[in-house]
């Protein structure tokens, strides 16, 4: 299952069965000690096998503290863990209607102008957007639709201080027609918007297959990503050495910036028991602890 599949349905907003016993904030997390040059993070729709309070046992188990991709309704389980929502979301429509599109822009304003205040009420910085299918509209068109959009937007999220961050996309594989699929289009959104709220969601698997170069642009163009993600190419599976991209070498890249934001696994785990699937997050973790 994709995210897009996991979007449609309807992941985001309704629980997970529980697997094996059941949890109880007294637990003995005994973390694991992490280096602190990386901040990590898990996406919550790769682990969807457990419920959030299993996902928020496992990730203090690991020994970090923040989950990607969670809304407003589970933010309360999270904070009962210490964990952090470190890319909230719910604020979208869906990965394929977007800032890029007039029609949807008055729906889009409500809903984000709405979680902006919830992620910032609870103390949250990062809200996840999409730029949409292109659906005909040339790049052009598709950037001055963004800004006239984004626009009404970003003075409440500067206010807030909270980073609006639209995710890069591979068109190739996984989201047929997706407009922002490549940096420097993104780049050019940030640009032309001139808000130190906007950022690009740099994600390293989508990326490496729309343009590859991975390293060399995360040195020059750093400013502009406030978030990355990782998976393995090809597949999107684990970051092992089944794979083609070295991660070790992209995170010591990322921290040789002075990155201090997130850096989430977004894989999909191929193992087919729960235990295997908690082994692959640990490995990743410890592969990108660098």
């Amino acid at each position: 299952m994709n995210r897009r599949e996991s979007l449609k349905s309807g992941f985001m907003g309704a629980g997970a069965v529980l697997l094996g016993t059941s949890v109880s904030p007294t637990f003995d997390l005994a973390p694991a000690k992490l280096k602190n040059n990386i901040n990590h993070s898990v996406c919550q729709w790769t682990y969807e096998h457990l419920s959030i309070e299993e996902l928020c046992v496992l990730v203090k188990k690991i020994g970090f503290s923040a989950i990607d991709l969670i809304g407003p309704k589970d933010w309360p389980t999270l904070k009962k863990y210490g964990i952090v929502s470190s890319m909230c979301n719910g604020a979208e429509i869906s990965l394929t209607k977007g800032w890029n599109d007039p029609q949807y822009h008055e729906t889009l304003i409500t809903s984000y102008t709405e979680h902006i205040g919830l992620v910032a009420k609870a103390g949250y910085k990062n809200l996840i957007c999409f730029s949409g299918n292109r659906n005909g509209k040339s790049d052009e068109e598709g950037l001055i639709h963004s800004v006239n959009g984004l626009k009404k937007i970003m003075a409440i999220a500067e206010k807030n201080g909270v980073i609006i961050q639209m995710e890069l996309f591979n068109s190739k594989i996984d989201h047929k027609d997706y407009m922002c699929d490549n940096t420097l289009w993104g780049i050019e959104l940030c640009e032309r918007l001139g808000s130190p709220n906007f950022k690009l969601l740099y994600d390293i698997y989508h990326m490496q297959i729309n343009e590859g170069d991975i390293i060399r642009t995360i040195q020059e163009k750093n400013a502009y990503f406030g978030h990355y993600h990782t998976a393995g190419v090809p597949g999107r599976h684990e970051i092992d050495n089944s794979q083609e991209l070295n991660y070790p070498a992209i995170m010591k890249a990322i921290a040789a910036t002075g990155f201090k934001g997130f850096v989430a696994q977004e894989f999909i785990p191929t193992g087919a028991t729960a235990q295997a699937k908690e082994k692959a997050l640990r490995q990743a973790i410890k592969l990108c602890d660098i």
